[in-house]
């Protein structure tokens, strides 16, 4: 696997002419009665002037909007670039993830360009924070397996942010956690965007332990001979009807003044056919995109121990290819999972939440403070939330905090309910539990599911856990916007580690 080259973040205050750039880019707002020019450092004269002529170039400030111009002369660049940021009023000030949106989607279009200024407003820290992390996750291509690179631009490799705070002492360890932020969504949509011909079982695993390498974790790998010693019934019988076998791999960050410990469980279906219970062919190329979650939950980990955060977290990445064959699971069968529990198998295309049992079983033994698993899991939640907004669901003091931090990262997350009417459409004629359940609701039967495998603590007590389904926003098939490219998107990276920093920051 190949990896993107990460996009160098620094700042600036004062004449731009001193730090110049290719492009400098500025900010235009959708106001009440037309265009808005935002603040800016151009000199009074020139943005007057711009100003002005905003209607005229048919520039309206909506969202991912990007007007190029020529520079000025003293904007120190030869682009001006004059960037949307979407809907301005009195009672709805500019947003930090309008900002974060802006940045990105400037910074996605100037690809071709080596060195950009960004000049959007500032007037707080967690602001240039916000423009940062947009920069860094709008630098961003894949091309690995492009054979000829004509007509393919780069992205930018160099962002200045033009920032009062450019001297502030505060800013350093900011810049740093934008940039761990970047490269960690930026490697989860590579691990998405791989073709299911080079990224399989075998193959993640090795993904994880070469984008591990000089960071503080421990990787741990179960191939299919520990997997069978060891009983891991669900992570087997998804794979046995692929020539790849599955893998278990444990990801351990483990500082010696941890004040929390978390586990995180994610699905790894390299590729999903959905077995014998067959996709339709329409679409089923997307299914690359079935390892989403366990490349979250992987990248996570890896952002936490880069920032040095005092917390224990365990990635576990539950990884299988889903193919039909001689070999493979049928309807009816009945598998043991890790823990000892059974399931009857109704569908072998409800098969993430299979593998997934086995993860949250193992990571239990461990007495987390909390689980939470990630999952492209059911087409059902493209249904009840659409392409852009995930699921959350579980125990009520994960959810909340969850939603809570993915506000703050400015991902779009919704808590579902988990209507304990639907449990008894899991009822099994020949095991504990089936896989599938109550259609309606799919979304929520599935987190019903995987709560029967959720153990209990050294209290006794049921383990916190939450379950984040992100079928639709992992995988962008329409058109990029903000700082989001094509196909992969790396969604919930940010989440996590926000949210892991808020119970840090509650704990002191």
């Amino acid at each position: 696997m190949v990896k993107n080259s990460e996009v160098k973040l620094s700042a600036v205050a004062g004449d731009l002419k001193k730090s110049p750039s290719d492009a400098l880019v500025i900010g235009v707002g959708q106001g009440p009665d037309g265009p808005v020019l935002l603040d800016n450092p151009l000199t009074a004269k020139a943005a007057e002037a711009l100003a002005e002529s905003l209607s005229v170039l048919g520039i309206t400030g909506a969202a991912d909007q990007a007007h190029r111009l020529p520079g000025l002369p003293e904007a120190g660049a030869t682009i001006l670039l004059l960037a949307g940021v979407g809907k301005l009023s009195a009672t709805q000030p500019l947003s930090e993830e309008a900002l974060r949106r802006a940045a990105g989607s400037a910074v996605r279009q100037l690809a071709g360009v080596a060195t950009v200024t960004l000049a959007l407003p500032t007037t707080t820290l967690a602001e240039v924070a916000a423009v940062a992390e947009g920069a860094a996750m709008g630098a961003y291509s894949y091309t690995e397996f492009r054979s000829s690179k004509d007509g393919l631009k780069d992205p930018v490799k160099n962002v200045i942010i033009r920032t009062d705070f450019a001297t502030d002492k505060a800013l350093a360890p900011v810049l740093n956690r934008a940039s761990l932020i970047g490269t960690a969504v930026n490697a989860t949509r590579t691990l998405v965007n791989q073709p299911p011909s080079h990224l399989y079982p075998e193959s993640f695993a090795d993904a994880a332990r070469e984008l591990s390498k000089g960071l503080p974790v421990k990787v741990t790998v179960w191939d299919e001979k520990r997997l069978e010693k060891e009983g891991f019934g669900g992570i087997l019988g998804v794979g046995k009807g692929s020539t790849r076998q599955p893998r278990l791999v444990k990801v351990e960050y483990a500082p010696a003044k941890a004040t929390a410990k978390i586990a995180l469980v994610g699905k790894g279906i390299t590729f999903d056919t959905g077995g014998i219970s067959i996709k339709p062919a329409l679409g089923m190329g997307d299914m690359k995109s079935d390892m989403a979650g366990a490349a979250v939950v992987l990248n996570t980990v890896l952002a936490l121990a880069g920032l040095g955060l005092p917390v224990k977290a365990t990635a576990w990445l539950c990884i299988a290819e889903n193919m039909p064959s001689g070999a493979a699971q049928r309807p009816a069968d009945v598998l043991t999972m890790f823990g000892g529990k059974t399931v009857e198998v109704l569908n072998t295309d409800a098969e993430g939440r299979l593998v997934m049992a086995d993860g949250i079983v193992a990571a239990s033994q461990e007495f987390p403070d909390a689980i939470i698993d990630v999952a492209t899991l059911t087409g059902a939640q493209l249904i009840a939330l659409g392409d852009r907004t995930a699921g959350v669901m579980g125990s009520d003091s994960l959810t909340g905090a969850i939603k809570t931090a993915a506000d703050r990262a400015g991902e779009l997350v919704w808590p579902m309910p988990l209507p304990e009417e639907l449990r008894a459409s899991l009822d099994s004629q020949v095991a504990d539990i089936a896989n599938i359940g109550e259609r309606h609701g799919g979304m929520m039967t599935a987190a019903v599911f995987l709560r029967e495998f959720v153990g209990k603590g050294k209290d006794g007590e049921q383990i916190p856990w939450a379950h984040i389904d992100i079928a639709g926003p992992s995988f962008n098939n329409g058109s990029p916007y903000g700082y989001n490219h094509k196909q992969g998107t790396g969604c919930t990276v940010r989440t996590l580690v926000a949210y892991v920093e808020d119970i840090l920051a509650t704990a002191v």
